[in-house]
């Protein structure tokens, strides 16, 4: 990828579900959105929106209807679904709202499963990798800690570092702080911030929080670049 390449771009994107009836249900149909390497983008719109499905066509787990894909230099339309898998493990960390932590794990466990499925690092380094990167976000004295033993902002930085494990490039995260109190939510923010400046991420984050607009770029609405007004049409 060159220095002015895009680090994501979406060329002619929809995205449409079947319906009973032979119908269809249109939720993206985006013409042309790019993020440059290094941007920091937060994604705005109404519930309902589509905010949600850009992220996971972006992340890969979804494939869209008809357009084009990139991130990086990888065309995610060219792949199958078990390399989009593989190049997702290595290239794209995902920050859940509901935080999706195991719960008969540990912090260090959580953080340490997604360098398992790829072959970043050798497997002698996965635990060092694990407590380096909690610590970073402040847990260093709760690695051993399972979900419940931890607060909800602590659950959300695990979550944070367990999409970092890996050193993707592009970090996407939908609304990581919806579920916290204002002033946690402050303080993951910074956090996180914090980690992606350092390490020169690309993030593009859904959120409505006002430290999260403050801190980014550029801010998205979805009723800017989704041309689909999600009715049902004739399939």
């Amino acid at each position: 990828m060159t220095d002015d390449a895009p680090a994501v771009a979406l060329r002619g994107v929809r995205k449409a579900f079947p319906m009973a009836g032979g119908q269809r249900l249109e939720v993206l149909d985006v013409v042309d959105v790019s993020l440059a390497p290094g941007a920091w983008t937060a994604l705005t719109g109404r519930s309902g929106s589509g905010k949600t499905t850009l992220l996971n066509l972006i992340a890969g787990i979804s494939r869209p209807t008809t357009g084009a894909i990139t991130v990086g230099a990888a065309d995610l339309g060219a792949m199958t679904e078990a390399r989009r898998d593989a190049f997702r493990a290595r290239h794209v960390g995902y920050v859940f709202q509901t935080f999706n932590l195991l719960s008969a794990f540990s912090a260090l466990e959580n953080v340490m499963l997604p360098m398992m499925f790829t072959d970043v690092r050798p497997r002698r380094e996965h635990r060092r990798r694990a407590a380096a990167i909690l610590s970073r976000l402040g847990l260093g004295a709760r690695l051993t800690h399972p979900p419940h033993r931890l607060s909800r902002g602590e659950q959300q930085r695990v979550a944070i570092a367990r999409a970092l494990a890996n050193d993707p490039p592009l970090i996407l995260a939908d609304e990581p702080c919806a579920s916290l109190d204002a002033h946690t939510a402050r303080e993951v923010l910074s956090e996180f911030w914090d980690v992606c400046r350092q390490d020169g991420k690309t993030v593009l984050v859904v959120s409505h929080e006002d430290a999260a607009l403050a801190a980014v770029h550029r801010v998205l609405d979805m009723s800017e670049i989704n041309r689909a007004d999600g009715q049902p049409r004739a399939a």
